[in-house]
């Protein structure tokens, strides 16, 4: 059974191919304290189809190339668009 992952696309910037970062919560077996693990994947996006902050579904295959051995599955649900923040902070005089 091939191994499947749900994650977020950090980039796809390069032809065919996406960043998905996959987090995960483990327990730590000693302390038994839970910390969350984020892992980056290279995957094949042949249509290049996955747009940034999109939740994707990828799955394992052959090796495609040195880094990339997982290719794109589904895309789970799109991104509704960049938010981006003002860090104009006004100061208050005293």
């Amino acid at each position: 059974m091939a191994k499947t992952l749900t994650g977020i696309v950090t980039s796809n910037a390069s032809d065919k191919t996406i960043t998905v970062t996959v987090t995960s919560r483990e327990t730590h077996p000693i302390y038994g304290k839970q910390y969350t693990v984020s892992r980056k994947y290279a995957a094949h996006d042949e249509n290049n189809e996955a747009g940034k902050g999109d939740k994707v579904v990828i799955v394992e295959t052959r090796p495609i190339s040195k880094r990339k051995a997982f290719k794109l599955q589904e895309i789970v649900e799109k991104s509704k668009g960049s938010i981006e923040v003002k860090n104009d902070v006004e100061e208050v005089e005293k």
